[in-house]
This record gives C-alpha cells, sequence and structure tokens, in this order.
C-alpha cells in the first residue's frame, strides 16, 4: 500500500513548488492534506500537476551536486576575501557576458586573474557556487542565484551603488543572448515567474518562507552550499517591512507581487545601480545556509515551526505493544511485590512486560489499563499462570525487609547457646478487678495509690525474685480505651493471668483479653479475686468462663483456675505455684550472649532526660554504649534504668528497662535491635522515620480552616460540616494512641476531627502558636502548661483542657460534641378523624363534623388534610367542641366538631391526622 501514495513534500519538490504552495493547491481541489508529511493517493497526483501547470506553478528543479559544489565554493571564496575596495560598480555588468558563454564551471575557477580583482567577487563566487553552472548559464527565477554580487558588493563598500545604474542597464542588455525566453539546460522554454501565484480558488498563495528545504541549518552557521551560492558572516543589510535592501531589487518574497532579484529570465537587477543575475532562491534561504546575525527591521518569511512540528509528530507515533514470549524465564524462589502497585510496576518484576498482564486479565475479564492498581487476586492469578511464587506486602514493608536484612540474627540459631530464662507473665483483665493490687501484694509495693482514679492508664513492667527466680510481670490498663496496651501486653508475655472479679463476672475487657491471649497463642492462667466479698458467685464466674471456651479443671476442662483475694492477701501463693509450673512447661530460653532486640512498651518525653523508652528485652544482651534503633528512633544506649530506678550496665532476657539516648520518642509497640555500629543504626531510623512522617502528612490532610469546640454549634446551624481541630498532648506514647483512637470514635456526620498535632510531652509554647494558626483546642493528658505557655494561650484566646482520667476526658468531648449538634425531632401522630359533614358558621367559617376514629384530638395540635392520601393542607387546630361545649381533646369514637385556622375547603371523607414533633436525645 505505500507503493501507491506519495508525500505531498515529495510531489512538491519534483515540481519545483513550496510545500505551502502545494497544501494550498491541495486544499483549492478538496485533497485532504495536513503537512508536508501527509501521504496522497496517486489517483489525484496527476490531477494535482495539471492544476498546478494552469496556474503557472511548475518550475524546473535542479539537480545539486554537495561535495564538488563546496570544494569549488572555498576556491571561489578566497578572492572575495582579499579583493581590495570596489572600484565603480559600472564595470561590473560587463563582466557577465563571457560567464554567461561559459557551460563549464572549472575553466571559471582556473582563471580567476581574467578579470580584475573587482570582478572576481562579482562574477566568478555565485557561478562556482551554483550547480547549475555545469550544465547551462541561466535557470528559472526561482532555482538559480541572483544575490550574491550584490551581497558582496554591499560587505566591501558600505554605501550602495546608487550612480550610474542608468549607464549601466544598456551595457548589460548587450550581453548575448538577448533577453528573450531563457532556455532551461534541457533546451525548453523556461516561463516566465508569476507576480504573485493564485490559488485555483483565486485567493493569493502565500509566500514561500525562503526557499526549498534538504537539511537543517548548522548551528555555528558556517558558510555553506545552498541555491543562493556562498554565505559569509557578514550581518544581512535589510529594509523597512516590504521595501527592498540597499543595491538590490525587492528581496525574495519579500514586497508582495513584486518580480524576485535580477528580474525575469536573468535580466540586469532593478533601476537603483545593483547588478542583475538569474533569479533564484534566497540567498542562504536553503539547506547549509550561514551567516551573521540578522539585522532588525526587515520582515522575516515563516519557517521555523514546520520541521519541529513534523518531527514532534514523528515522535507521537503509536510505540509497538511488546509481548514477551511464552518460554520467558520465571524468577526463582519468592519475589516480594508491595500492594498497589500497577501492571508498569508489576510486570517486569516476574520478568514479564505490562502488555502481558493486560492481555491475560483482559482474557479473564478484567478490562484494566498499564497504570491502573491492580488487587491482589488479579496479581495472584498472573503469578498462576505463568508459575511464579510472589508475596505480597503492604507498602514500605518490602523496604523493611531489606533494613532488617542489614542486621545479623545468626546469633538467634545457635541451640548451644541457648539457656533458661525468666518467664513474662502479663495480668489482663476488666477494669477494677484487682491486677495492680495483685501486683502491689507480690512486689510488696503501693502502686495503686499513686494512680489517678484508681485505675491504671499505663503498662508497667516489674521483675520480682520468688523462690530464688526471676519473674517479670506486665501490669495493662483495663479501661476500654486501652486495647492496644492490652494487645501489646499479650504479644509480648509467656503466660497471661486473667483477672475475674467474683462479684462482677466476665465482662467486655475480660472476653477482649481473652482474644488477645488466644491471638498470641499464650497459655491463660484464671484467677477469680474478690471472692471475700459478700455478693461473690465464683460458680456464676466458672460458668462465664465455660461459655468462653475455658473449662476449668474442676469441670474437668484444663484451664487453670485459682481463688483469691488480692486485698486479703489470700491465694496469691497458689497463683505464684501455678504460674512457676507453667513456665516449666514451657521451656523458655533464649540467647544471652548475642545483639539484643525486643520490644518498647512504652515511651515518653522527659523534660530532664530527653526521649525516655520502657524496653523489655526478649533476646540477647542489652549493655550501655551499643547501638539501638527502635522504630524510627536511633542512637547509642547512654544509660539504663530498672524497676526499682537504679542504673543497670547490661539487661539480659526478659529483663524491663528504661533507656535513655533515643533521638526521638519511639511508638509504643516498635521493635528495638542493637545494630552493628552507629552508622547502620542511622540509616534504619532515618529511613523509617522518613516513612512515617510521609505516612503522618497523608494522614493529616483532613486538617482543614477548623473552628473551636465553643464555636462547632453555630456552623451545624448554618448547616455546614464542621471540623473540630485538635493538639493533643499526652505524658506517654501509649496514653497518646488511646486517647487519639478513643477520640475517633466520638466523631459525628455533622462533626468531624483532625489532629493538627499529636506528641508526647507537656504543653510547650509552639504548641499554643500552632493552634492559634490552625485555630485548635489542646487536649493534654495527665500533662500541663507551663506559666509562659498559659500566658501565651490566654493572649491568643486558644482552649487548653487538662484531664488525668481518660474516661473523664471522653465523657466531657462527648457531652460538649453532642450537647452542640443540632436537635433531631420525631414525627408522631397523635390521631385521626373522619370528616362526616360541613357546617357554615357566620364570623367563623367553615366547621368539620368529625368523627375520631383513633387516638386522640387535642386543641392546638399541629394538624394535616388528607384527601384520597394526598396531603392537600398543614395547620393547627384553633377550636375544638362537642356538642355546644369547648373542650380540650375528643378521644376515640366520640364525635367533635373541629374548626380550622385557614383551611375552608373541606369536604365528607376527608381526614384529619393530629400530630406532634417530639425531641430525640443523641447520642
Amino acid at each position: 500500500m505505500a507503493n501507491n501514495k506519495v508525500k505531498v513534500s515529495d510531489l512538491a519538490k519534483s515540481l519545483g513548488m513550496t510545500n505551502a504552495e502545494m497544501l494550498e493547491l491541495c486544499k483549492a481541489n478538496n485533497v485532504a492534506a495536513k503537512t508536508p508529511q501527509s501521504t496522497l493517493v496517486e489517483a489525484f497526483v496527476p490531477m494535482l500537476k495539471r492544476k498546478a501547470q494552469l496556474a503557472g506553478l511548475v518550475r524546473d528543479v535542479v539537480v545539486e551536486e554537495e561535495k564538488p559544489v563546496k570544494k569549488a565554493a572555498a576556491k571561489a571564496a578566497t578572492p572575495v576575501v582579499e579583493a581590495p575596495a570596489v572600484a565603480p560598480v559600472v564595470e561590473a555588468p560587463a563582466a557577465v557576458a563571457p560567464v554567461v558563454e561559459t557551460p563549464v564551471v572549472k575553466p571559471v575557477v582556473e582563471k580567476p586573474a581574467v578579470a580584475p580583482a573587482v570582478v572576481a567577487p562579482v562574477v566568478v563566487a555565485p557561478v562556482v557556487e551554483t550547480p547549475v553552472a555545469k550544465s547551462g548559464t541561466v535557470t528559472s527565477a526561482r532555482t538559480t542565484t541572483p544575490r550574491e554580487t550584490p551581497r558582496d558588493v554591499t560587505r566591501e563598500s558600505p554605501r550602495p551603488a546608487a550612480t550610474g545604474g542608468a549607464s549601466a542597464t544598456p551595457a548589460a542588455r548587450q550581453v548575448p543572448p538577448p533577453p528573450g525566453r531563457p532556455v532551461s539546460p534541457t533546451g525548453r522554454p523556461v516561463p516566465p515567474p508569476p507576480g504573485r501565484p493564485m490559488s485555483a480558488t483565486g485567493h493569493p498563495v502565500p509566500p514561500p518562507p525562503g526557499g526549498p528545504r534538504t537539511a537543517p541549518a548548522p548551528s555555528a552557521r558556517p558558510s555553506g552550499t545552498g541555491y543562493g551560492g556562498p554565505r559569509t558572516g557578514a550581518p544581512r543589510p535589510a529594509g523597512a517591512y516590504g521595501a527592498p535592501r540597499p543595491g538590490a531589487g525587492p528581496r525574495p518574497a519579500g514586497a508582495y507581487g513584486a518580480p524576485r532579484p535580477g528580474g525575469p529570465g536573468g535580466a540586469p537587477g532593478a533601476p537603483d545601480g545593483a547588478p542583475g543575475g538569474p533569479g533564484g532562491g534566497r540567498p542562504g534561504g536553503g539547506p547549509g545556509r550561514s551567516g551573521g546575525p540578522r539585522p532588525s527591521g526587515g520582515r522575516r518569511a515563516p519557517r521555523s515551526g514546520g520541521r519541529r512540528r513534523r518531527r514532534g509528530e514523528d515522535d507521537l507515533q503509536a510505540s509497538t505493544i511488546a509481548y514477551s514470549e511464552d518460554s520467558a524465564p520465571v524468577p526463582e524462589g519468592t519475589v516480594v511485590i508491595e500492594r498497589g502497585v500497577s501492571s508498569q510496576e508489576f510486570g517486569p518484576r516476574l520478568n514479564r512486560t505490562a502488555a502481558d498482564v493486560v492481555r491475560f486479565l483482559f482474557k479473564n475479564g478484567e478490562i484494566i489499563t498499564a497504570t491502573m492498581t491492580l488487587n491482589d487476586e488479579q496479581m495472584e492469578l498472573f503469578a498462576i499462570e505463568i508459575g511464579a511464587e510472589i508475596l505480597l506486602v503492604e507498602p514500605g514493608q518490602q523496604e523493611e525487609m531489606e533494613l532488617q536484612a542489614l542486621f545479623d540474627d545468626s546469633d538467634d540459631e545457635d541451640e548451644a547457646a541457648q539457656q533458661l530464662r525468666p518467664p513474662v507473665i502479663t495480668v489482663m483483665g476488666h477494669v477494677d478487678h484487682g491486677k495492680t493490687t495483685l501486683l502491689d501484694k507480690i512486689r510488696n509495693a503501693n502502686v495503686v495509690a499513686g494512680e489517678a482514679g484508681g485505675i491504671t492508664q499505663h503498662i508497667g513492667a516489674y521483675q520480682v525474685l520468688q523462690n530464688g527466680k526471676k519473674v517479670t510481670f506486665i501490669d495493662t490498663p483495663g479501661h476500654a480505651a486501652f486495647t492496644q496496651m492490652r494487645a501489646r501486653g499479650a504479644q509480648v508475655t509467656d503466660i497471661v493471668v486473667l483477672m475475674v472479679a467474683a462479684d462482677d463476672g466476665v465482662m467486655p475487657q475480660t472476653i477482649e483479653a481473652i482474644s488477645h491471649a488466644r491471638a498470641a497463642g499464650v497459655p491463660m492462667v484464671v484467677a477469680i479475686n474478690k471472692v471475700d466479698k459478700e455478693n461473690a458467685d465464683v460458680q456464676r464466674v466458672l460458668a462465664q468462663l465455660a461459655e468462653q471456651q475455658l473449662v476449668p479443671e474442676s469441670w474437668g476442662g484444663d484451664t487453670i483456675c485459682v481463688e483469691m483475694s488480692a486485698q486479703q492477701n489470700l491465694g496469691v501463693d497458689d497463683l505464684i505455684e501455678q504460674l512457676t509450673i507453667v513456665a516449666e512447661v514451657e521451656e523458655l530460653t533464649a540467647n544471652p550472649t548475642g545483639r539484643a532486640k525486643g520490644i518498647v512498651l512504652e515511651a515518653n518525653l522527659d523534660t530532664g532526660r530527653g526521649p525516655v523508652a520502657t524496653v523489655l528485652v526478649d533476646k540477647g544482651t542489652l549493655r550501655v554504649g551499643d547501638p539501638i534503633v527502635a522504630g524510627g528512633a536511633w542512637g547509642r544506649v547512654r544509660a539504663m534504668i530498672d524497676d526499682k530506678g537504679q542504673q543497670i550496665k547490661e539487661a539480659g532476657p526478659s529483663t524491663p528497662v528504661q533507656v535513655l539516648g533515643l533521638s526521638t520518642v519511639p511508638q509504643a509497640g516498635d521493635e528495638f535491635r542493637v545494630a552493628p555500629d552507629e552508622k547502620t543504626a542511622r540509616t534504619v531510623g532515618e529511613a523509617r522515620e522518613h516513612r512515617l512522617r510521609a505516612k503522618a502528612q497523608r494522614g493529616d490532610a483532613r486538617v482543614q480552616r477548623g473552628v473551636k469546640l465553643e464555636d462547632v454549634f453555630s456552623q451545624i446551624q448554618a448547616g455546614e460540616v464542621a471540623t473540630l481541630n485538635l493538639v493533643l498532648k499526652a505524658d506517654v506514647q501509649g496514653s497518646l494512641e488511646a486517647v487519639t483512637e478513643s477520640l475517633r470514635r466520638l466523631e459525628r456526620d455533622e462533626v468531624k476531627l483532625a489532629f493538627v498535632h499529636r506528641a508526647v510531652g507537656g504543653v510547650t509554647e509552639n504548641d499554643i502558636t500552632l493552634a492559634a494558626a490552625t485555630n485548635a483546642t489542646i487536649i493534654s493528658f495527665n500533662v500541663r502548661p507551663d506559666r509562659k505557655a498559659r500566658d501565651l494561650a490566654e493572649a491568643e484566646h486558644v482552649e487548653i483542657r487538662s484531664y488525668e482520667i481518660i474516661y473523664k476526658l471522653l465523657e466531657d468531648i462527648e457531652s460538649a460534641m453532642i450537647g452542640m449538634l443540632a436537635p433531631e425531632y420525631e414525627e408522631i401522630v397523635t390521631g385521626e378523624a373522619e370528616v362526616r359533614d360541613i357546617f357554615r358558621v357566620p364570623k367563623l367559617g367553615a366547621i368539620a363534623g368529625c368523627y375520631v376514629r383513633s387516638g386522640q384530638i387535642n386543641r392546638g395540635t399541629k394538624v394535616r388534610f388528607i384527601r384520597e392520601g394526598v396531603i392537600i393542607w398543614k395547620g393547627a387546630i384553633t377550636s375544638l367542641r362537642r356538642f355546644k361545649d369547648d373542650v380540650r381533646e375528643v378521644r376515640e369514637g366520640f364525635e367533635c366538631g373541629i374548626g380550622l385556622s385557614d383551611f375552608q375547603d373541606l369536604k365528607p371523607g376527608d381526614l384529619i391526622e393530629t400530630f406532634e414533633d417530639k425531641l430525640v436525645v443523641r447520642t
């Protein structure tokens, strides 16, 4: 098919036309062609050729020979540079005659001395430059060079030759052959050039953009080969818009409709005295043009956009879709791939292209593109199809696996180094069931007395010595807000002690603790506490435990249950004995010689000590000076403090300690590791911190132009969704996490929460400034602002709410938000009456005689009239009578007369329905 089509540019070149002329001709003859690169059906080519000949647009085409021209141009340029000042220009035309008679370039090049030095730049240079000189003397007005002579004259003599023009013209006309119709190299007469070409529709064809082009102009603009002969680097003189340049006729494609330089048929130039020459393209306008910068003032033909536009269109061609071969190798082993990737990212990981993935899913009924996100099922199906094994992980988890590879875990696999370690026992249960009291009795301490509200709001870790053996206890909060703390306690423990009060029984947080223990896969020992109380019912507790699949040993099950009273110190020793037996059965071991690793139980920001993390060592030994990484925090261990407040130098497995020296406060639940060196610790910590910061920025996108808590109601009344911005500060990381999750549950459709900033530590002046800028309310939990912060808050009108007990905080915020919600009303139908008759009473209007079908009709209540199921009026009852007596209400089964406020269009058979709006309490 490609052989039956011709490009517009090729056809234009074959006819000696410009691309613009050919496009205009195609448009005039309804031939579809938009660019010079457009293709034409071969059937249109003869017709376009005929139209071009009729319009006089066909010109002869000169065949170029680039290499000889360059050499000749170089030789001919030599006398031009060294020529002295030009003598009277009148003698220049006299030298044209021998040049016209010379058909070959060579003799002219070999005998530059025949003419005076003045003649050399005028005659020899353009003839040597023009490749047509080998076959003839004169070419068409479009294909030869007329203007190098005036250019050289202008360059050598800045003053244009204006004198003697009249005498020069007759001398030029005596040159043979006479100025008749010029003959082309093939012997055919050359038609005279048209004044201005016209299209078939009568519209003028725009001027050509400087002549035909075959190659891009070089950036350095050296003297090159073109239809106009050699050009030097001198600036080109130019006149005003449309005016001729000095010493030359009208510029090519310059003044519209004027003949080109040299006149038609190679006649001498314009009457201003400039020597003429054969007409041709604009010097330097074609490929290989050279010369200096164009002076301002002249009009430049449009030329720059076409070539770049065509090149851009070629670049936009659709690329070939590449499919992999069926025999392409599949990656060996498991390939880790993050969720949420596209086909472009997923395919190369399995040595396939995105097109392979899209084609496979398309065959299976999934229409996707290469940039759309793939779900887990789509990736797994494609992996099964090609026989690859993949592991899908969350975004960022693959990077975390690469970071984990920087640590050396070879010590953990050394079986010979394994030794028995103390058991880690976590006490869990519902709030106020005696967990902390039990630990106080075991430790001979009184932690309960120092807790706000008498409830535990932090996770605590202690190590005690029982029967010559160390035992580590972890105390977890029982309040519903501390779910994450209980989950962490279950994950790091070896044995769970489930505290159940004999008077309360199994409660919601008890069931949650059972779920956490089962998820962690650790054994449970049930401690039934408060058996000394009068309303204690142990059998009821055992029955409730059996409902949770915890069958006591006394009932034939395998769950150890111990009856005790922590307050009276009854049964505590029995519980410790049972725990020791379970620990021995579990055979808990660890390698104390390797690098330490474990988990962060709690973290806080201390004013004097900086970031402090409470960690539990799981394996290895942690020593002062070790490089450590905990989540996004890293540093060297500057000091370690045990649960008794004493500094220690090292901590072995199952030992809880406070660590100082981290760069920032880690998240509770993060794993800590001892790195090989500080550089590795820094690399891992900063990579994690960067990922956490990016995640936090995505989460803070909800922060908008918020309102204060007292301004929420005004926005709700205005029908807007209020966003309550909060700055949350807490004493420890676990409490911060618990308060955040609890406050998120308080969101309503009308009130949204956005956390501008959450951090551990006291309320500072920076927090006040941030809250003032974002119109936020500051919530402080177990921390207080200092005096400067309070003064700044008063000046900036920033509200600070401080709490020490979490359920007080939640109750306060919830009641404030609920109280500010817009009231909701529920419509309740109170009665229904049927209109039996209509009575017209003077001055009162229509009175409806009704029969009460259900409920009761009260005077003053809201009413609506229903006719054939359609509500036709709403209003209120103005009068209610039974016979002649005014009454306040009429019950079901009685007749009455009802007077309405402003509705008189009553008909028998209508229904009167009374209703009232009842306020619904928001929860």
